[in-house]
């Protein structure tokens, strides 16, 4: 039961970072044991292992407290960082990946779990009408939260794939889908396109058989399909080729293919086929 005393964006807000507690502690659970060695195991996203992925939840974990913490302090520190890695070619994403890919795992692994308790309290203490900044748009830290869930589930899906782990599909899923729907518009920007005026009815199958629906029931368009598939699609985790989702009209079937609910350039994905669920 919800507390009255609590204000609602302070309530929405304490379960997104239980959600994002609960995610990232699934895929905790399925590095904590792993031995030193296989920490190198190349992941599907090209030339990243195990520590690379866990190593860029903690680099974006640590830039995403700090905009939390310290707004102007963000700005001024990544503005300088950034820049100088770009000036001498580096991606910023990259770098920070590889600096901590050669972490001892144990370091690193420690290094990511103080990290993400660090950014949940700074999150928390975040007034409700604050927007943070951010490599992309400035955001409120209820999406901030929502952000790194997903990103802590779409690199976690690397880190399961690479290790031949299936996880199991939560409601959690409802705050990526919703990412990625609120997203559709980014899309198309960022491939050079025109945002589209038509809405799209989204209609998806949850985990435990519960629809979930966005935008009008009368919409021409429309997406539909299992919830998880969805998730994989806009992560960009599996090609859109293999996965249950049907698209009816223009505006919906141009934009699956370059769905994305992570900010910055279009991603590469994956390529048809190549998903170990089409492997097997």
């Amino acid at each position: 039961m919800t507390d009255p005393n609590v204000p609602r964006g302070s309530a929405v807000l304490a379960g997104l970072l239980a959600d994002l507690r609960a995610e990232s502690e699934v895929l905790d659970g399925l590095v904590a044991g792993l031995a030193p060695e296989r920490w190198a195991t190349g992941t599907p996203a090209p030339g990243w292992t195990v520590a690379h992925q866990i190593a860029h939840l903690a680099w974006t974990d640590d830039w995403s407290e700090l905009a939390a913490r310290d707004p102007e302090g963000f700005v001024a520190e990544s503005g300088r960082v950034f820049g100088e890695l770009l000036a001498a070619g580096a991606d910023p994403v990259e770098d920070g990946a590889a600096r901590g890919a050669v972490e001892e795992p144990a370091a690193l692994l420690a290094r990511w779990r103080a990290g993400r308790e660090r950014l949940a309290a700074a999150l928390a203490a975040v007034p409700a009408d604050t927007r943070l900044p951010w490599m992309g748009p400035p955001m409120k830290a209820p999406s901030m939260a929502t952000a790194r869930l997903m990103e802590t589930w779409a690199h976690g899906q690397d880190v399961a794939d690479a290790l031949g782990a299936v996880r199991e599909p939560t409601a959690r899923l409802r705050h990526i889908a919703h990412l990625g729907v609120r997203t559709a518009g980014f899309a198309f920007t960022v491939h050079g396109l025109p945002a589209p005026q038509a809405p799209v009815r989204v209609e998806l199958t949850a985990p435990d058989g519960e629809p979930w629906t966005w935008g009008p029931a009368d919409a021409a368009d429309r997406v539909a399909g299992p919830a998880l598939d969805f998730c994989l699609l806009v992560t960009q985790r599996r090609h859109r080729d293999d996965l249950a989702l049907t698209a009816v009209g223009a505006v919906a079937q141009a934009w699956l293919p370059i769905a994305q609910a992570f900010a910055g350039p279009p991603g590469k994905g994956r390529d048809a086929g190549s998903s170990p669920r089409m492997i097997e």
